[in-house]
């Protein structure tokens, strides 16, 4: 029989394993230990090569639907800089709060789910569902070999769920604020326009390459690309650099170069965007370089069942109506999107990637408890 866990300790444990990204993996090697006490089958699934080599694990109870899975990740951003109140890796707990990097972004969020499972099991016979999670050890990196190979794998061994929960710290400034049911896209893009060296008193012998890019970032930044949609607000295109790399006061530079990121929704695909943009830079400099990183798409888990067996759930427990939202930045759920209907709902995420990270451990009970009701509600 399982017996129900702690959550503050769960959550302790896992920062006092330091896995700053990528997680080096012992983080995951005790999750997964601690899982397979609860009746778990645990896969862990390292991808890629050296430096690259990512540890994931992927752990499910029972066979049949409905099928609830938890995602999150293991890999914290750097301590940082000196100052904190307690050791970054310390897992301590003071005045009613722990502290850690972690605690909220998040560690602590997958010690709720964890031992949300271990409540919802004790003294109970097996549910009729499935519950799953899937942690990766690199959404705080390039999250190249993790959670986008994870679900990779999950298809062709016939595990994708039929609903997921991202732990990610959602709430501004209390539990219950706001439930994330999509995410704007992301491109970046790099433009180098070319030119010719000259001096500046004989500008006939030159080609100022400055004066092409000018013309490009007006024409791409003079209008808003739209005025936001049912669930998105408007897109935003945000110059990052311009850099011309240049000293001399008395010289047209060989090139300019500028950098510029656009979170985008869903009245737009990354594709359509940098196609956008070859056809402004090409226009004003014919030979310039256009290179463009779409890190994600835009998604929308348009509102059903599952979310509203997870709002009922915020409900339940915190007495308050919880906001559907699309702000923010990317996260792994991006990923998921392409898979299954996904939301993220998490912990208070003030001081995530701050020095002194921490969270509220009444908030950690609250999360866990959330999470148990979702678990009464769709596989029990």
């Amino acid at each position: 029989m399982t017996r129900a866990l702690d959550v503050t300790a769960l959550a302790s444990d896992l920062i006092r394993h330091p896995s700053v990204s990528p997680d080096p993996g012992e983080s995951q090697i005790a999750l997964g230990e601690t899982l397979s006490v609860m009746g778990f089958e645990v896969f862990h699934l390292p991808f890629g090569e050296g430096e690259e080599r990512t540890p994931n694990l992927f752990a499910r109870r029972g066979k049949s639907g409905p099928h609830l899975c938890f995602a999150g990740h293991t890999d914290v951003v750097p301590p940082g800089q000196d100052g904190w109140r307690h050791g970054p890796f310390a897992g301590s707990v003071d005045k009613g709060v722990l502290y850690g990097r972690g605690a909220c972004d998040m560690k602590g969020g997958i010690a709720a789910f964890v031992a949300a499972v271990s409540s919802f099991l004790a003294g109970r016979s097996d549910p009729k569902g499935s519950i799953s999670l899937l942690i990766t050890g690199d959404e705080e990196g390039p999250a190249r070999f993790g959670t986008v190979k994870v679900l990779e794998w999950m298809k062709a061994h016939n595990q994708i769920p039929d609903f997921c929960v991202v732990g990610e710290p959602t709430n501004p400034t209390v539990m219950g604020e706001i439930i994330k049911i999509g995410r704007r896209g992301s491109i970046n893009v790099r433009i180098t326009v070319k030119g010719r060296q000259g001096h500046v008193a004989y500008p006939h012998r030159a080609d100022n390459p400055v004066h092409r890019l000018i013309h490009i970032l007006n024409e791409l930044t003079e209008k808003p690309l739209d005025q936001g949609s049912e669930w998105f607000e408007p897109s935003s295109l945000q110059m990052t650099s311009i850099d011309v790399g240049n000293v001399a006061t008395n010289v047209i530079p060989a090139e300019a170069k500028a950098a510029l990121n656009i979170r985008f929704n869903d009245l737009h695909t990354g594709t359509a965007l940098k196609e956008w943009i070859e056809t402004v830079c090409h226009r004003h400099a014919p030979d310039c370089d256009v290179a463009a990183s779409i890190s994600g798409e835009s998604f929308l888990t348009s509102p059903g069942p599952e979310l509203d067996a997870l709002k009922a759930s915020v409900h339940d427990v915190t007495g308050r109506e919880p906001r559907l939202d699309t702000g923010g930045g990317t996260s792994d759920a991006r990923f998921i999107a392409l898979y299954c209907a996904v939301a993220e709902f998490g912990l208070v995420g003030a001081s995530m990637h701050q020095i002194d990270e921490h969270v509220a451990v009444s908030d950690l009970d609250t999360l866990k408890r959330i999470y148990e009701r979702l678990l009464e509600r769709t596989v029990a």
